[in-house]
């Protein structure tokens, strides 16, 4: 009798051997990869743009968007290299989408790459795209019940960013309550409270993912 496999199967079989193919590159080069998920307008561009304060060349970032490059403009003037990615519908990144970035997008110089995910807190939860880590982005004006709403995204992630926390004064938003719904998904998970227009919470951000840089490179050693 003849097995049949499903085309979705093959699909995710595939990308997930370019995605080992693509960590291996990345630990060759000492680079740490986050990807970032998060919904639309949740922040997660601007919160690029307040890292590269800190990290400048030591940082790259690659976009996805349906279309435009209008966040890769905004992380260039920020001053980290960018690459964007157009899916032209697609609502996630996938790792042939990766690896074909890095065909014109070099790594030369670069600790931390960002892969910004297209915005969707469902689609990229499910695809390995060759990152170390996923970091789940959420902002105080989505409203409090995201990471609830959303419980696959924060398991898949390791640690949670919470943005726009300077426009708490003026909305509703219960960030004790996201921090208690993600911790209960994910006990112990990390969650950053951040403003990047005011850099308030990003230099921390960042110290965290230093370490954990420093953890992956001092175990491949």
């Amino acid at each position: 009798m003849s097995k049949t496999v499903k085309l979705e199967q093959k699909v995710h079989a595939k990308g997930h051997e370019i995605a080992l193919k693509l960590r291996e590159r990345f630990a060759a080069k000492g680079i740490y990869v986050v990807n970032l998920i998060g919904s639309p307008g949740a922040g997660k561009t601007a919160l690029l743009e307040a890292a590269a304060k800190h990290l400048g060349a030591r940082g790259g970032v690659i976009e996805g968007d349906l279309a435009t490059d209008n966040d890769k403009r905004r992380v260039e003037k920020a001053g980290m290299r960018a690459y964007q990615i157009n899916t032209v519908g697609a609502c996630h990144l996938d790792a042939a989408m990766v690896r074909d970035a890095l065909n014109e997008f070099s790594l030369d110089g670069i600790e931390f790459l960002f892969i910004e995910n297209v915005g969707n807190l469902v689609c990229p939860a499910s695809f390995d795209i060759g990152e170390n880590i996923k970091v789940a982005v959420v902002s105080t004006t989505e409203g409090e019940d995201k990471p609830a709403k959303y419980p696959k995204a924060m398991k898949v992630a390791s640690a949670m960013v919470v943005t726009k926390i300077d426009l708490l004064p003026y909305i509703t938003c219960n960030v004790g309550k996201m921090e208690a719904d993600v911790r209960n998904i994910v006990p112990g998970m990390p969650v950053f409270r951040v403003s990047s227009t005011k850099d308030e919470g990003v230099k921390e951000f960042i110290a965290w993912l230093e370490e954990q840089r420093g953890s992956t490179v001092a175990a491949s050693v």
